[in-house]
C-alpha cells in the first residue's frame, strides 16, 4: 500500500472555519455598522439629569414667585401694584422704602431692635437650657427617666393655643405683660421639646468612652458637659440657634398676645399695623418693609445652611 503524496500547495484548514468569499467585508464596513453602545448608554442618564434639573428649576421658580412678586411690588407705585401682576415694573418708585421706614409711630429700626432683643434672648435661652436637659436625658441615670422623656416628647404635640390662656394669667399676675419677659424667660426653662429631642439624639451618637476617659482624669458632669460634649455638638447647637432665630423672628401670635403697647411692637406686629395705619392700604411700604424684615432671616440661613444640614443629618431626624 503506497502513501498518497501531499501537494505542497494544499490547504488543510477545516471547511467549517472558512468564511465564504461573499460574506467577507472590509474592516471599515464592519465598524460603520457597529452601534455606538457606550455613547447611547451615556445619553440616557444625561437626558434624565437634564429633565430632573429642569423640573427642579421649574418648581423652584413656582415657590419663589410670591417672594419675587413682593420684591418687585416694593418698587412699584401703590396704584399699579395689583394692576400689573408681572415681575418687571413699568414704573419704579423708591419712596416706598423711605415712607415705610417712617410710616408708623416709631421708625422701623425700633421694631427691628425689639425683635432682635427677643430673638437674642430666645436663642441664648434655648442653647443653654435645652442642651443641659438633653445631656441629662442622654447621659445621666435617674429614676423615671424614660417616663419623663416620654412626657417631654408629648409636649411637642400640644398646640400653643391650649396653654396660651394659663400663660397669660400667670404672666399677668407677675406683671410681665408688655415686657419681653414672657417671650424670653420660658426659653430659659427648656420649654422647646423639639430642640431637647434633637440634641438628645446627637449626644447619644457620641461615644461613651469619652465620658469614661474624662472621669478617669477626675472630671465631673459639669466639665464633661462644658469641655467635651458642647464642643463636639456644634452642628446640633447651630441647628437649634438657626431654627430658634427663624421661628422667633417670624412669631406673630405670642407677641401679639403679650405685647400690646405700640412701643413694644416687634416686626411681625408692626407689619400688620401697616394695613390700619392710614385710611388707604399702604401696600407699597408694606411690601418694602416686608423685604427688609426678610433680610436678617436670609443672612442667617445663608451662613448657617452648612451647619443646619449637618446638624439634621447627624441627629437622626431625617
Amino acid at each position: 500500500m503506497t502513501d498518497t503524496p501531499v501537494r505542497p500547495d494544499a490547504h488543510t484548514e477545516p471547511t467549517a472555519t472558512r468564511t465564504p468569499v461573499r460574506e467577507r467585508r472590509s474592516l471599515s464596513e464592519v465598524a460603520a455598522q457597529v452601534p455606538d453602545a457606550p455613547h447611547r448608554r451615556k445619553a440616557g442618564p444625561r437626558v434624565r439629569r437634564v429633565l430632573k434639573h429642569v423640573m427642579l428649576i421649574g418648581f423652584g421658580l413656582i415657590m419663589l414667585y410670591p417672594l419675587l412678586w413682593m420684591l418687585s411690588s416694593s418698587f412699584k407705585p401703590n396704584e399699579i401694584i395689583f394692576r400689573e401682576p408681572g415681575l418687571i415694573p413699568s414704573a419704579i418708585d423708591l419712596s416706598n422704602y423711605g415712607e415705610g421706614w417712617n410710616a408708623l409711630l416709631h421708625p422701623f429700626h425700633h421694631y427691628l431692635l425689639n425683635s432682635a432683643i427677643i430673638v437674642l434672648g430666645s436663642v441664648v435661652g434655648n442653647l443653654i437650657s435645652c442642651s443641659m436637659a438633653a445631656y441629662a436625658f442622654a447621659r445621666l441615670k435617674f429614676r423615671g427617666r424614660p417616663i419623663w422623656f416620654a412626657i417631654m416628647l408629648m409636649t411637642i404635640m400640644l398646640p400653643i393655643h391650649v396653654i396660651i390662656v394659663p400663660q397669660y394669667i400667670l404672666f399677668s399676675e407677675l406683671q410681665w405683660i408688655n415686657t419681653f419677659l414672657p417671650l424670653i424667660v420660658p426659653k430659659l426653662l427648656a420649654t422647646d421639646a423639639f430642640f431637647i429631642f434633637l440634641m438628645v439624639q446627637f449626644f447619644r451618637g457620641l461615644p461613651k468612652e469619652l465620658d469614661e476617659a474624662a472621669r478617669l482624669d477626675g472630671c465631673g458632669h459639669g466639665r464633661i458637659f462644658l469641655q467635651i460634649m458642647l464642643p463636639l455638638s456644634l452642628p446640633a447647637l447651630a441647628t437649634t440657634a438657626i431654627f430658634t432665630f427663624i421661628w422667633t423672628w417670624n412669631d406673630f401670635f405670642s407677641q401679639l398676645i403679650f405685647l400690646t403697647r405700640p412701643d413694644m411692637y416687634t416686626v411681625p406686629i408692626a407689619l400688620r399695623t401697616f394695613i390700619d395705619a392710614t385710611s388707604n392700604s399702604s401696600w407699597g411700604p408694606l411690601f418694602a418693609m416686608s423685604i427688609v424684615s426678610l433680610v436678617p432671616v436670609f443672612i442667617v440661613f445663608l451662613f448657617g445652611q452648612k451647619y443646619l444640614v449637618k446638624g439634621i443629618a447627624t441627629t437622626g431626624i431625617k
